[in-house]
């Protein structure tokens, strides 16, 4: 229960468990007298809690209607306290020393991480790319007929445009708009614009925000599906404008219909629903669409180091562990393991009554996700390409998104073993929403390693000469 954004605990009931192995045996019961205590300095509250007398208790462990008779007292206590500072209570919680521990131990676990791929990358990656270099030189000098193998060899294809397009170009710009969202929601937070219970402000702020970087989105998609030499610029915009929305509309629209017919007040308000409506129909589409138009006047051209040959050379015979799924299970577990201790406080906040306030170990932890995410999918890019294999454009962002997978696979872990959720509503709003989530940073981190393999592809066979 909330009172002026004040956070409100209070045991409702309970169960009686003493002596009873089988859970049909235990006995339920609830309390109906409540005792507030409220702090207030002058015409300002400051803190209230909530007391349950436990002797005052009905039971209601046989399934039947009963009807209670409620009670309340409050008591009223004059406090020093300012109001100004009335949050810091609420804020310290999260930054007490044994909580800071852990999520030290948790960007340490995260650096190592990031320290043993970069050790990996820089001592093989580049030794072998070296070995490379050093070996297609000499070829070229000794025998310029010699028949070509590994990444060289298929420099031909390499930069073949990929199957779908349309649908490469909207998903990395939705999430390039979905990554510019999370940078915002990042600055905002660091400077201390949620503080903690202010629950409607990051839901304000996700909304107004996604809003205005829709033209992020729009130029991002028509300028890479333009240099893609793509044709219908306007069935791509309304791809990109619906890839996220539409899977999320269709969430919220079943869940919502769900906590009306529960009567619960997670169900949005009719009016809250119009605007945002019109902040989507208003805002979001015209900025699309201004943001489509610009990347498709952009006249940029996609730049290839290599050109293309006139037919693919066929994709020799690859082991099982190189097909598309074992490689997002590779590239999705280190970025996942260097986030998955934070993930429990962010859960515990957002589904539980835990208090999350640290952003800057936080944001610590999401760059260290980016970097991970870039590194293992370059990493995999190229023993793709050396495996012969030129279809990398929808490996690098499937393997760089697969995060999000595992996300969701944590959700189930968190739902079962932690958390103590049970019903239709609270498991729909759970899965439901959670989903969205998952699939928006599958978005967004497939596009950082799509980026990423791109720049990669592009920088390597730029340092070889290419007929």
């Amino acid at each position: 229960m909330y009172y002026d954004d004040l956070p409100i605990w209070g045991f409702i009931g309970k169960v009686e468990k003493e002596g009873k192995n089988d859970p049909s045996e235990y006995k339920y019961y609830l309390f109906k007298h409540l005792h507030f205590t409220i702090f207030y300095n002058k015409d300002r509250v400051i803190e209230i809690t909530a007391l349950s007398d436990q002797k005052n208790v009905v039971e209601l462990t046989e399934n039947k209607e009963v009807n209670v008779e409620f009670m309340y007292s409050v008591k009223w206590k004059e406090t020093e306290i300012p109001y100004e500072k009335r949050m810091e209570k609420y804020s310290q919680s999260s930054s007490l020393p044994h909580h800071l521990e852990i999520h030290w131990f948790s960007i340490i676990n995260s650096c190592v991480t990031v320290l043993l791929l970069t050790g990996f990358l820089a001592t093989i990656l580049m030794r072998v790319l070296k070995n490379d270099f050093v070996k297609y030189a000499h070829d070229e000098e000794s025998a310029e007929d010699q028949e070509e193998t590994g990444w060289k060899y298929i420099h031909g294809d390499v930069f073949r445009y990929p199957k779908y397009k349309s649908v490469l170009a909207a998903a990395v710009g939705s999430g390039t708009q979905l990554f510019t969202l999370t940078i915002f929601i990042f600055l905002l937070a660091l400077v201390g614009v949620f503080y903690p219970y202010n629950r409607g402000a990051l839901f304000t702020a996700l909304v107004v925000i996604y809003a205005l970087t829709a033209g992020i989105a729009g130029y991002t998609a028509a300028s890479f599906f333009c240099q893609l030499e793509g044709t219908n610029w306007v069935r791509n915009l309304l791809l990109t404008g619906g890839l996220f929305c539409g899977p999320l509309l269709l969430t919220f629209s079943f869940l919502n219909t769900v906590a009306i017919t529960y009567s619960a007040t997670a169900a949005l308000p009719f009016g809250t629903i119009v605007v945002i409506f019109l902040i989507w129909a208003l805002v979001t589409t015209p900025l699309l669409v201004l943001g489509g138009i610009a990347g498709k006047n952009s006249k940029a051209e996609f730049q290839a180091p290599c050109r293309t040959t006139k037919y693919p050379r066929e994709i020799p015979l690859l082991p099982w562990y190189r097909k598309t799924l074992p490689q997002m299970a590779m590239a999705g577990f280190l970025p996942f393991s260097a986030i998955y201790i934070e993930l429990y406080y962010i859960f515990a906040s957002v589904w539980g009554h835990r208090i999350y306030t640290i952003y800057s170990i936080l944001f610590i932890v999401f760059i260290i996700l980016l970097i991970v995410t870039a590194f293992i999918t370059v990493a995999l890019t190229y023993f793709q390409l050396a495996a012969e294999d030129h279809e990398w454009w929808w490996r690098s962002f499937l393997c760089g998104g697969s995060t999000g997978l595992f996300i969701y696979g944590y959700c189930l872990y968190y739902y079962f073993a932690r958390s103590d959720m049970s019903g239709f509503m609270q498991t729909s709003f759970f899965f439901g929403y959670m989903a969205c989530v998952c699939y928006g940073f599958f978005l967004m981190l497939g596009s950082i390693g799509f980026r990423a393999s791109l720049f990669f592809v592009r920088h390597i066979y730029h340092s070889i000469k290419c007929e």
